[in-house]
């Protein structure tokens, strides 16, 4: 019946609030930084790319060499699942810590490269080759940084605040948005457009070595996980854990993409589209707005989405994780349509009215979705299914967004059609998760499998107080509980006192 934490009332409390601080500071800036570097290449693919990469079918036709660079975003994405099967499978069998770090550092360095790439007017085709490959990189390197950060943040949270824990990887999106878009203002405006044309672009890009640097100091001080660490004493006899993946949880995989389809597509409209529609010449389909207000204008209109997406990881741990999906989703389809009509006026204060109520609408889908996660998966392949579900629906959702958005529009001529596009996206999601059994409070150290050996059986008749004691159990070591019955951080996480003398 307490509902405080009970380790902030037993010795070595206030150094697990410590370590859970950490946690909370490392997800959030390591994925922060990550997408910071993916949303410069998405800040640069709307309004520098396509002249610098794709000069002679930029200067044949505009609007087809956009759609073109638009696509570049995509093309990174394909690659998202390899990456959540290389580094979900590391991260299952190796640690979530070590992955996370990894990943990092490859999306830091593919970016730096990126930004002294030589254009299409220095070494022609080589150009956007090599454009490509490096983007590909990102995808790989992004595609098992999201499930590492999740799990590392929800694996340690108490059990009623999980969604509260699990929305910090998740507020790492907006604010890597806010970063780069703020970063490319502040650039612009500086400089020019012009010089920020010729070279200016270069500058975001290399910034990531700097980002690099802080945060891997942050997550290398970051504990390994609190279910890792108990799963690795069973580890031997474990299956391969993608193998385990598809045989057992292919369900829970095809769920988790379709629930992050709408929220992703919605969230590339705002990362690479809407800017550049509203700051394009009129004659190119846009708007004809100044760039460096429209770049404020949606820098400041992402705190909504950060604002939200805490919020909405706090309601849906008093809510439950399904219905706070669905009321983003009820939301989002209810103000995809009138937020163009808004942008359409030309008038940044209505730009920004209309993206900020846009932004706020996305965090209620977002800010639940690494508890929701976590909690649709057993510990064993628990990085696999998220890293793998969130990839093949990021293809499905964002990958292509922006360029169905420029096809519609140059299509139908109206804007609103790309709202529709949304709306349809949306409905698709909210079946999704509407398919889900609420999970809010599952024990995340359950196998949730049959057992198919003796020890793993035993392990699964074992309840929360009995997690530690003697060493026959093969968990916890019986040194680590104290005579005041003080328990390991990571039975500690479970609930409930456990006695300091007790039997397997």
């Amino acid at each position: 019946m307490a509902t405080s934490d009970p380790a902030a009332t037993v010795p070595g409390g206030a150094l697990e609030s410590r370590e859970r601080r950490r946690v909370l500071a490392g997800t959030m800036v390591g994925t922060t930084i990550e997408w910071y570097d993916f949303f410069i290449y998405a800040q640069a693919a709307g309004l520098v790319l396509a002249p610098l990469f794709l000069a002679p079918l930029s200067d044949a036709s505009p609007a087809l060499a956009q759609v073109l660079s638009f696509a570049t975003i995509g093309i990174s994405f394909l690659f998202r699942p390899l990456g959540a099967v290389v580094a979900g499978a590391l991260g299952d069998r190796f640690g979530r810590k070590r992955v996370l770090v990894a990943t990092l550092v490859m999306m830091g360095l593919a970016t730096c490269l990126i930004g002294v790439l030589p254009t299409y007017a220095q070494i022609g085709i080589a150009a956007p080759v090599l454009l490509i490959l490096l983007r590909i990189i990102q995808g790989f390197s992004a595609g098992g940084e999201w499930g590492g950060a999740a799990l590392m943040s929800v694996e340690h949270a108490p059990v009623n605040k999980r969604g509260f824990f699990g929305a910090y990887p998740q507020i790492g999106v907006p604010c890597g948005m806010i970063l780069a878009t703020f970063v490319v203002w502040v650039i612009t405006a500086a400089i020019g457009p012009q010089a920020f044309l010729e070279w200016g672009w270069r500058i975001p890009f290399l910034l990531s070595f700097l980002l690099i640097i802080v945060g891997h100091l942050i997550r290398r001080s970051v504990e390994e996980s609190p279910v890792f660490k108990l799963m690795q004493n069973r580890r031997a006899e474990s299956s391969a854990p993608l193998g385990r993946l598809l045989r057992k949880n292919s369900r829970e995989v095809i769920l988790s993409a379709l629930i992050f389809i709408a929220n992703n597509a919605a969230g590339y409209l705002v990362i690479a589209y809407l800017a550049t529609y509203a700051s394009r010449p009129v004659d190119e389909f846009g708007l004809g707005m100044d760039r460096g207000p429209v770049l404020l204008a949606t820098t400041l209109a992402s705190f909504g989405w950060l604002i939200s997406t805490l919020y909405g990881g706090v309601l849906s741990d008093k809510l439950g994780r399904v219905r706070t999906f669905q009321l983003g989703y009820v939301l989002l389809a209810a103000w995809s349509v009138p937020m163009w009509f808004m942008v359409d006026t030309g008038n940044i204060y209505m730009y920004f009215v209309g993206l900020f109520v846009f932004t706020l609408t996305l965090g209620l889908s977002y800010g639940p979705q690494s508890a929701l996660y976590a909690e649709m998966f057993p510990a064993e392949v628990r990085y696999s299914g998220v890293s793998i579900g969130y990839a093949l629906g990021a293809i499905l959702g964002g990958a292509f967004a922006p360029t169905i958005a420029e096809l519609l529009l140059a299509e139908t001529g109206a804007s609103w059609s790309i709202g529709v596009y949304i709306i349809v996206a949306s409905a698709i999601s909210f079946v999704g998760v509407s398919l889900v059994k609420e999970p809010k409070g599952v024990d995340l150290y359950a196998d949730r499998a049959e057992p198919t050996s003796p020890s793993i059986r035993r392990l699964a008749d074992l309840s929360p107080h009995r997690l530690v004691g003697s060493s026959p159990c093969g968990l916890v070591d019986p040194s680590s509980v104290t005579r005041s019955g003080t328990r390991p951080a990571a039975v500690r996480a479970l609930g409930g006192p456990v006695p300091a003398r007790t039997r397997c």
